[in-house]
């Protein structure tokens, strides 16, 4: 999976199932707690998400805005995960 497809996926599970209002557009770099499309039980949705889609797991030291906040936040996050199980 390229890095492309994995910002794609991310950006429609958020833009399906946590923005209302359908013509928002989602900044990649926008936080997503300040922008109040994710609060803290949004985020843990989310992790469990993240969890199944790209079969990762997510520890509670991963629970960092630098890890979870943005949408390029969160590939690099998922990216990195991938990286360090197939070494």
């Amino acid at each position: 999976m390229t890095v492309s497809d994995v910002k794609a996926l991310i950006t429609t599970q958020l833009v399906e199932n946590f923005i209302f209002d359908r013509g928002r557009v989602l900044d990649p770099d926008a936080s997503l707690m300040e922008e109040g499309i994710l609060d803290s039980v949004g985020v843990f949705e989310l992790i469990t998400w993240l969890e199944k889609t790209f079969a990762i797991s997510v520890g509670d030291q991963d629970l960092t805005p630098e890890n979870l906040d943005s949408v390029n936040r969160l590939t690099g996050f998922v990216t990195t995960k991938h990286e360090k199980a197939a070494a």
